[in-house]
């Protein structure tokens, strides 16, 4: 697919939203719902993406930085947005074909893309669309088709008249144009609309009106082009994305207790023969071996790595942590900026104190440790192979634990062996 760019529109305010933030940066499942789209398209093979940038742009620039930006300065619709890449396009001789996708549609598969593309390129197109048949195509623009079933128009929910308000066949808005098609009938597009915009949509006509075959492709997956405008509809792609992630991951064979109550964000990494208890939260960039126990109530955080056959209970969080194999972490700890070994236990309530007000500091703890109920290590410190804390031991920042030593008390102090010679 060397000769196709794709186009996401990311220029409008959002203004539903209610946030400052721009709307295509909003995440979902840890991740900007705009780079979805852009990481889709460089699946398939399309490597040229223009993000059309508007409010904030500075922000949005900054998420994808990599990715050309254009600006539209004023927004005046979707046709002038698709319009400020004409330059670009135009000069480029290896791009044939243009892939316009909005910002807010993260849920789009690669599948349906690829079919898109496809259909457009066998059948010669000047332009092929993404439809639906909707028993309640209320605030989607209307597929006006002629009595031989080809596409006309499209006309926007607003400008509907009665009789093409009952259609129920919707524009998704998802197109792949030929590019030299594509500006050819935005040069010819007015705003001569109820919101005196430049619709995209109006050149499907100017397109039909020519006798240039406009082509469609249809889904049935209502969750592929859910738009987000709203929080609650953010919440809605939000459950539709966890799910995909969450299938995903047991297709793999880890086995998840309860998916309706498990977080697993979009880039964890999860091996097989793992068990995923209740309510626990895995955030990106968290690597988990095989033969796992996770949970319930655990948070795992970004830059932990869990090797295998490892234990993490109830009510414990990791964070910049790698944890080896065997290792046994159950209950009610924090774990921060930590190297832990293989075969440790660490006890109940054990808190590594790893930010002393200005920096993070980093703790390791060697194989075979032993650390004891409620214990605190004040990093930097390390506590050596097969070494022991007592309970409620406090190791203070650079007091390392001996390996093969047990210390105990507050502060912790080695514990001498008895002489019971009499």
């Amino acid at each position: 697919m060397k000769n196709i760019a794709t186009i996401i529109l990311a220029a409008g305010e959002g203004t539903r939203m209610k946030s400052s933030l721009p709307k295509v940066l909003h995440n979902i499942c840890g991740k900007p719902m705009l780079e979805y789209l852009i990481d889709n398209v460089k699946s398939i093979g399309i490597d040229k993406v223009i993000v059309i940038v508007g409010h904030k742009a500075g922000l949005v620039k900054k998420e994808i930085c990599g990715i050309k930006c254009i600006k539209q300065s004023e927004l005046l619709g979707t046709g002038d947005a698709v319009s400020r890449a004409r330059s670009i396009l135009l000069k480029d001789n290896k791009i044939d074909n243009a892939l316009i996708l909005y910002g807010d549609t993260p849920l789009l598969s690669q599948e349906i893309i690829k079919k898109l593309i496809e259909k457009h390129v066998s059948s010669n197109a000047g332009a092929t669309l993404l439809t639906a048949q909707l028993k309640n195509p209320t605030g989607y623009g209307r597929i006006i088709r002629s009595s031989g079933k080809k596409i006309v128009k499209i006309v926007e929910e607003l400008d509907a008249s009665i009789y093409e308000k009952v259609i129920e066949e919707i524009n998704v808005g998802v197109y792949c144009f030929n590019k030299r098609a594509l500006f050819y009938g935005l040069e010819k597009i007015k705003p001569d609309n109820k919101k005196e915009e430049y619709y995209l949509t109006d050149a499907i006509e100017v397109l039909t009106k020519s006798n240039i075959l406009v082509e469609s492709v249809t889904t049935n997956d209502a969750e592929e082009f859910l738009g987000v405008n709203t929080r609650a509809e953010l919440g809605k792609a939000e459950l539709v994305m966890r799910k995909r992630i969450l299938d995903r991951i047991m297709d793999g064979g880890v086995t998840i207790i309860d998916p309706n109550n498990t977080y697993i964000e979009h880039d964890a990494e999860i091996k097989k023969d793992t068990i995923i208890y209740p309510y626990t939260f895995i955030e990106n960039n968290v690597k988990i071996g095989s033969n796992c126990s996770i949970g319930p109530f655990a948070r795992l955080r970004p830059g932990t790595i869990i090797g295998d056959s490892v234990g993490i209970g109830n009510f414990v969080e990791i964070v910049r942590s790698s944890i080896g194999q065997e290792t046994k972490i159950r209950h009610q700890c924090y774990i921060g900026d930590t190297v832990i070994g293989k075969n440790v236990n660490i006890g109940a309530g054990t808190i590594v104190a790893n930010y002393d007000g200005k920096e993070k500091h980093k703790t390791v703890i060697e194989d075979n440790a032993f650390i004891g109920t409620g214990t605190i290590l004040i990093a930097p410190v390390k506590v050596g192979k097969g070494a022991v804390t007592g309970a409620g031991s406090v190791v203070t920042r650079n007091k390392n634990v001996p390996a093969g030593k047990t210390v105990v008390g507050i502060p912790a102090r080695v514990l001498n062996k008895r002489n019971n010679k009499t």
